[in-house]
């Protein structure tokens, strides 16, 4: 069994292949320089001789050659000459390291040198670059396709097409036989198998079965020592734990070349893949290894999104459920409780009209608190319903008057106002103001707002209400305000008042009735007819209601 080590070859790529052979002598030796020139030069070479370092250089830019053969010294100082490099070096020179590192593909020969060996490292160093070339090419074409998975696993939420995306995009990539992959029992991502083959071969299995706990334990191992098990060929080793292990797993699979790649998120892995070939040798690079350690990285990332969306949905949904059983009950409820309340106000309205005979006075007192009573019942069905209707009814839209729905309103509710010895005034703007809306709806805003206003100012105290045309960017806009001086509300129940059935806390303190109900019908009309509903107010000083209606209608 072996272990990614992560080690490489030192010094070994190289710009490109050149086609044409030539070559660059640089000596500051005239005989030495003379000696390589022609043993170049009966091999076949162009050769560029130069005895001095700026003339290197010079022919390096100019010349593009396949290789470069230069005495030490002069070629100290170069800045990726971007050809492969074979050093001349005395018999007692010393060799800096890291400057041949840089150049990528370089050697070095300790003078003096036979004309042949010298054509045989000059012919090496040719062949190592094209063979760096052609890996290099292969790595990017690589690094493309797998840069494709990545981008398809980024473009979907949904865990199993991502799981599809890998085992394929892998598979073609890496020109493998089998790639498999699995998540453990994980909170963090959706139980998923995926597996790609080669056409003609059999599936793996689906389960991990039997060893589901050492190989949980493997990827968390890996995992953590940020690693992989590649093994390039098991028939080296056909006993070994992990041979072994796939064998007795899959019962038909006796892979050649494997590598178990975990895939993982904070300290844990999340899941494993499994990619092999069960026909030729693969020999896992250093660069493959870290482009399919990039993707899972992607995966892991994509699972455990896509997990969380579809958790969400799932909630979103039963919310709407829950939202449709609740509008669906309150709107039962509102049949069953409306039949009899019709039954009882109209009994109620004839004895008041003397139908059953003379009406002694405090009867009729008791009587007056059981209408008064029943009307609330009957505004409280009533927005009850509007409530349940709410999100599914159609607005009638027509032009409507603003200044003449108010003034309807201002005449419903005054005597509720002279009631509580509290003025009710309406100021029309100098404008005439008419909006494309659904008038009942507007006038159940209104009246809304202003009975608020009313129950929430004491005695002596006034409401009033103004109306103008104010500009804006997508035109002009119809604004109605709606002020008091009464109770006002506490800062903390504002971000909650337009909430279905809340009411806030000073408004229970005080005994002042109502259902919660009535704001929060306004905002939605008004946010249905593409307006505004803000709300302005200070504790113990009154509120200020302000509708904004686009005059053009929603």
């Amino acid at each position: 069994m072996n272990r990614w080590n992560g080690r490489g070859s030192v010094g070994e790529t190289v710009a490109g292949v050149q086609h044409a052979r030539s070559a660059v002598v640089a000596d500051s030796d005239k005989d030495r320089l003379a000696a390589t020139t022609a043993a170049l030069a009966a091999a076949g070479f162009n050769v560029f001789p130069a005895v001095d370092a700026a003339a290197l250089a010079a022919h390096l830019q100019h010349h593009n050659p396949s290789v470069a053969v230069a005495e030490s010294s002069l070629a100290h100082g170069l800045r990726s000459p971007g050809v492969p490099m074979l050093l001349i070096l005395a018999s007692q020179e010393s060799l800096d390291l890291q400057e041949v590192e840089s150049w990528r593909v370089a050697d070095y020969v300790i003078s003096p040198v036979r004309s042949g060996e010298l054509v045989h490292r000059v012919e090496t160093l040719i062949g190592r670059a094209a063979e760096r070339a052609r890996s290099r090419g292969e790595i990017e074409a690589l690094r493309e396709s797998l840069r494709n998975v990545s981008s398809a696993i980024r473009e979907t939420n949904d865990p199993q097409l991502i799981s599809d995306h890998v085992v394929r995009g892998f598979g073609e990539a890496l020109n493998v036989d089998h790639v498999w992959f699995a998540t453990f029992r994980d909170e963090r991502v959706p139980s998923i198998r995926a597996q790609w083959n080669r056409p003609g071969l059999p599936l793996l299995p689906a389960r991990l079965g039997e060893s589901e706990n050492a190989i949980i334990e493997a990827a968390n191992r890996l995992w953590a020592d940020a690693d992989v098990l590649a093994v390039a060929d098991h028939r080296e080793d056909p006993d070994s734990k992990i041979a072994k292990a796939l064998r007795e797993w899959s019962g038909e699979l006796n892979p050649v070349s494997t590598v178990l790649l975990p895939v993982g998120e904070g300290a844990t892995a999340l899941g494993i893949i499994l990619l092999s070939t069960v026909q030729e040798r693969h020999d896992w690079t250093r660069p493959e290894i870290a482009l399919m350690q990039h993707v899972a990285g992607n995966v892991a990332h994509g699972l455990i999104q896509g997990h969380l969306i579809s958790a969400q949905q799932r909630v979103l949904h039963q919310l709407r459920q829950l939202d449709k059983a609740k509008t669906d009950f309150l709107a039962t409820v509102n049949h069953e409780l409306r039949t009899p309340l019709t039954s009882i106000t109209a009994y109620l309205d004839m004895i008041q009209d003397g139908s059953g005979g003379p009406v002694p006075d405090g009867i009729r007192k008791m009587l007056d608190v059981i209408a008064r009573n029943s009307t609330r019942l009957r505004r409280l069905i009533e927005d009850m319903l509007t409530v349940s209707m709410q999100d599914g009814s159609n607005l009638d839209l027509k032009p409507v008057d603003i200044a003449k729905l108010l003034q309807v309103v201002v005449a419903t509710l005054r005597p509720l106002a002279e009631s509580r010895h509290v003025s009710l005034s309406f100021t029309e703007g100098t404008d005439d103001i008419e909006v494309t809306a659904d008038e009942a709806k507007l006038e159940q805003v209104f009246t809304n707002i202003v009975a608020n206003a009313i129950k929430f100012t004491p005695e002596g105290g006034r409401v009033g209400i103004t109306s103008s045309v104010t500009d804006s960017e997508g035109g002009g806009l119809a604004l109605v305000r709606i002020a008091d001086n009464g109770l006002g509300i506490p800062e903390h129940d504002l971000p909650h008042i337009f909430t279905r059935f809340y009411r806030a806390s000073n408004a229970t303190s005080a005994a002042v009735p109502g259902s919660g109900l009535g704001l929060a019908i306004a905002h939605d009309i008004i946010s249905r007819h593409m307006g505004r509903l803000l709300l302005d107010s200070t504790l113990g000083a009154g509120t200020t209601v302000s509708v904004e209606l686009p005059v053009g209608g929603p």
